[in-house]
């Protein structure tokens, strides 16, 4: 597998993983091809790595080390779900499509949010736990669609066509917790009734008038 995402990252296609580094504070994207291809003795280890931290949610599983070299000096880094910083991300904002030479040649991009874009009503309970679990999982929600509308400024600068897909209010299954495989079945078979049906991309972000 790692063989072929090099092949395809020499076909000019990008796999693009993201982090979070916990004792910086920020975000770390990953050129997974990069790596790939670079024939470097412990690239599959270190692909492993990453893709088990990109998924090591923060109080769920534990993070995952690096060993790094800053100026010489050995250093180890904590990273963690690239959710804590970001819930989606399409490429850096420094990154000028615009000055790219072939910029002639149409883009699009395709984001597809794995989420609800509001959280659902429920009764918190008048507990410290409940309310701090509350909040996060409201704040967490909210990151996302900022995040959405930073995509969605970035693409229009560069003039790439801005497609976005996420779960509609219009599934109703309630969420029992994280890995549910009965949940997770039922909103898979959700998404694939929407591709079937011909799926309505929204060409701007939520709350956003066309």
């Amino acid at each position: 597998m790692i063989a072929q995402i090099a092949r395809e990252y020499d076909r000019g296609r990008l796999l693009l993983i993201a982090t979070t580094n916990l004792d910086a504070g920020r975000p770390v994207i990953w050129n997974i091809g990069a790596i790939a291809r670079s024939g470097h003795p412990k690239s599959q280890e270190l692909i492993r790595r990453i893709l088990l931290a990109s998924a090591s949610i923060p109080g769920a599983f534990p993070p995952v080390m690096f060993d790094v070299e800053v100026n010489g000096s050995p250093h180890q880094e904590l990273h963690v779900d690239g959710g804590a910083v970001a819930q989606s991300f399409l490429y850096p904002a420094s990154v000028s499509l615009r000055s790219s030479a072939s910029f002639e040649r149409a883009r699009s991009a395709y984001i597809i949010r794995n989420a609800k874009l509001s959280a659902a009503p429920s009764e918190t309970e008048r507990r410290t736990l409940s309310i701090a679990g509350r909040a996060i999982t409201t704040l967490i929600t909210s990151n996302g669609v900022g995040d959405l509308y930073r995509m969605y400024t970035t693409t229009k600068r560069d003039g790439v066509a801005f497609n976005l897909a996420y779960i509609g209010n219009d599934f109703t299954e309630p969420h029992p917790g994280l890995f549910n495989r009965d949940y997770m079945n039922k909103l898979f078979g959700y998404g694939r009734s929407k591709a079937r049906s011909g799926y309505p991309w929204q060409s701007v972000p939520p709350g956003l008038a066309s």
